[in-house]
């Protein structure tokens, strides 16, 4: 099997995301809903928003639980916000799936997970959304991100993924991934590169493994690794910033592939620049995000590291 390929930012130049020319508006660059949040955690849905936008998306919608749609709606005016019903835990409830289908269906991309606590409902919401949405080709139909709470559950049943191959993104930590493969975490410490192959082609899907080195393996086992963050990423809400980030991308037309590839980097040199500026501790995810577009305008304009 081939070595894993090093991101750098001359690899993204040879791979240059989608543009909107000088005519289009909002709707070209794609619509983005993410299904996060919970009544613990509402956050979780507010930097994935953020992160779709700052990563250019034109339109984005956000579901959340109902008590708390009223104030990611004021947190994030740029986003249409719907509250679903709520299990006793605050998070989303199951039977959520069929409106969020109808919701689905009508968007380019699908991000599912941050800040979902309750994580039997999130499992069976994930499961029974992605069974109602059919695949329409390749270029029709939703594409998805899957992260932290929506990968319960698809390590013991990952047939609901198979639907949609070559339509996902998943971006497990090395404990999600000990769940996804069903081994213990020190497993995946121990070979995660190995670990990501595996879960890749079992999910047939983009696997991004975040870490100190993070790798992103396709499903026929190509792999890439970004090794030049900083130490300050890990951060609450970090994660979730990258999903959203992700999203937006795939959105506005990338790849799965090239979507986790761009979004590590992205991510991940927002992170040098704050470093830089403010110390390698202490950032905090939200400021990641205010980063991304001069990181994306530095690689078109060839000042890029």
């Amino acid at each position: 099997m081939d070595a894993e390929i090093p991101i750098t930012a001359g690899l993204l130049r040879d791979m240059p995301l989608p543009q909107p020319d000088g005519d289009g508006d909002k709707e070209t660059r794609g619509r983005a809903l993410v299904v996060a949040g919970s009544v613990p955690v509402p956050g979780g849905a507010l930097l994935a928003g953020i992160g779709v936008l700052r990563a250019g998306a034109g339109k984005l919608q956000i579901a959340t639980a109902a008590s708390v749609a009223a104030h990611l709606g004021l947190a994030l005016p740029e986003a249409l916000v719907a509250g679903l019903p709520e299990t006793p835990e605050g998070g989303i409830a199951a039977e959520s799936a069929q409106a969020l289908a109808e919701r689905a269906s009508r968007c380019d991309t699908v991000l599912i997970g941050p800040g979902m606590m309750d994580e039997p409902a999130t499992a069976a919401l994930t499961a029974d959304l992605l069974r109602r949405l059919e695949p329409d080709g390749d270029k029709n139909g939703p594409r998805f991100v899957l992260d932290a709470g929506a990968l319960a559950g698809l390590g013991q049943d990952p047939s609901p993924l198979h639907r949609h191959e070559g339509r996902v993104v998943v971006t497990p930590h090395a404990g999600e991934m000990a769940g996804l493969l069903g081994c213990p975490r020190d497993q995946v410490m121990a070979d995660p590169l190995g670990s990501a192959r595996q879960a890749a082609a079992r999910l047939k899907a983009v696997v991004a493994l975040k870490g100190g080195c993070t790798r992103i393996v396709a499903p026929d086992g190509r792999a890439w690794a970004y090794r030049e963050g900083t130490v300050g990423l890990a951060t609450s809400g970090s994660g979730d910033t990258l999903a959203g980030i992700v999203t937006g991308l795939l959105a506005r037309g990338a790849s799965p592939e090239q979507a986790a590839i761009w979004g590590v980097y992205l991510h991940g040199e927002a992170g040098n620049r704050l470093s830089r500026r403010i110390g390698p501790l202490g950032f905090l995810a939200r400021e990641l995000l205010a980063e991304i577009p001069a990181v994306m305008a530095s690689l078109a304009d060839g000042t890029g590291s």
